[in-house]
């Protein structure tokens, strides 16, 4: 194929996209007001969660593959390029501090490395062998859980990067606003298509796309989460203390969750080496440290099956 044809390949493919399509609520914008401009954007903003809700079913798979997969040592990886490669780093940087995850236990890739968190690196996204580096990088078993994200289902880093992952045994998913009846990947185990229809601006993906992912990789690594007894009732008693806001949460996590005071919230928390955790099941259960770390081992992690002396 020429460059001509080349050329007008991809222009005839990202024509055809819906993300790339005009919307007819805002063909109008530039004369509207600053008021009016706020209330179209956030009407359409409110279509995200009801097609994101038409994808449970995906999503929920795509959560049984993550917990499996942590659970059995491997790793969850995301790789996109953009807007949807921030988002995956972003999803990835905030676990350690959110549910005490190992730092490498959730990574994100972006097309053009580090320096495309901060400036776009123009043409990094559109080789699939950079994708199929990448994940060659970083060493991708078939323990791992490989998630490409695209707001269309094109983007060849993304798409490099599934396909390579697949060959070496890994799970897969990935994540677009594109409908199901455009995705042909058949290195996918399980697509997510949530298609969010055109954007306010033609192809600024960053909005309703960008909208989309986020809120699926909030519902992903959260419920997976939840799975792995890093929450207790609604509360995250499983976060890393590396700020002084944190400390203070983890005071105020135990107090809310057993009725102690301030000064014995953090008396207890001393004691079991500032492991939330360990302190509910000391305060809950009227153990030492050492039987609630016992605990919490029989218990797989799980706080309420450990204060019930409960194996999972």
């Amino acid at each position: 194929m020429s460059n001509t044809e080349s050329s007008k390949h991809l222009f005839n493919e990202i024509s055809n996209l819906a993300t790339e399509q005009r919307n007819p609520i805002s063909m109008n914008i530039d004369a509207m007001s600053v008021k009016d401009i706020l209330a179209l954007i956030n009407s359409e903003d409110k279509t995200v969660a009801f097609a994101i809700e038409k994808e449970l079913e995906p999503i929920s798979k795509a959560v049984e593959l993550i917990v499996s997969s942590l659970k059995h040592g491997g790793r969850l990886l995301y790789f996109g390029a953009g807007t949807s490669g921030r988002l995956g780093v972003l999803d990835a940087a905030e676990c350690p501090p959110t549910f005490g995850t190992p730092h490498e236990l959730i990574l994100g890739a972006i097309a053009g490395g580090k320096e495309a968190m901060f400036r776009a690196q123009e043409g990094a996204e559109d080789k699939e062998e950079n994708g199929a580096n990448d994940v060659s990088a970083l060493k991708v078993t078939s323990n791992d859980v490989v998630c490409g994200i695209a707001a269309s289902s094109r983007t060849p880093y993304a798409i490099g990067a599934v396909k390579k992952a697949k060959e070496l045994g890994a799970s897969t998913i990935f994540i677009t606003c594109s409908s199901k009846d455009n995705f042909s990947l058949d290195c996918v185990d399980v697509p997510i298509c949530v298609p969010v229809g055109p954007e306010v601006i033609m192809g600024s993906t960053r909005m309703k796309s960008g909208t989309a992912q986020k809120m699926i990789l909030n519902l992903l690594t959260t419920t997976a989460m939840i799975r792995l007894g890093k929450v207790y009732e609604n509360l995250m008693i499983d976060l890393q203390m590396t700020n002084s806001k944190l400390v203070e949460r983890s005071k105020r996590i135990v107090m809310i969750i057993t009725g102690v005071s301030y000064e014995e919230a953090t008396a207890y928390l001393e004691k079991s080496g500032w492991h939330v955790k360990s302190a509910l099941v000391m305060i809950k259960s009227g153990v030492g440290f050492e039987e609630a770390k016992q605990r919490l081992v029989a218990a797989d992690g799980f706080v309420r099956a450990a204060i019930e002396g409960k194996k999972t």
